[in-house]
């Protein structure tokens, strides 16, 4: 069962991250600021690669996103390739 929590510290510097039964295999950092969260990195542990993982997380970033009513700046490669690729699904939310 897989479970994402976004864990952020006193300055709203953190990461959305996703656990395993209880093992933390992948994060995205992020930060927020103003109503914007810049995202920077996106990462899955080696053995969790190629089961959609990292795509869980930037489901549920973006869902986060357009429940808080804020703007991604997308400066993960990762983020930002998804974006390019789908630009229609992020355009109400991509803080060009």
């Amino acid at each position: 069962m897989e479970t994402i929590k976004l864990e952020l510290d006193e300055k709203n510097r953190g990461a959305f991250n996703l656990y395993v039964d209880g093992k933390k295999l992948g994060e995205m950092t992020v930060s927020l600021k103003d109503a914007v969260l810049t995202v920077y990195h996106t990462g899955v542990e080696p053995e969790a690669e190629g089961k959609g993982y990292a795509k869980l997380l930037l489901n549920e970033m973006t869902a986060y996103v357009r429940a808080n009513g804020m703007q991604i700046i997308p400066l993960c490669p990762y983020v930002h390739a998804q974006f390019k690729k789908h630009p229609e699904e992020y355009l109400d939310i991509w803080k060009k």
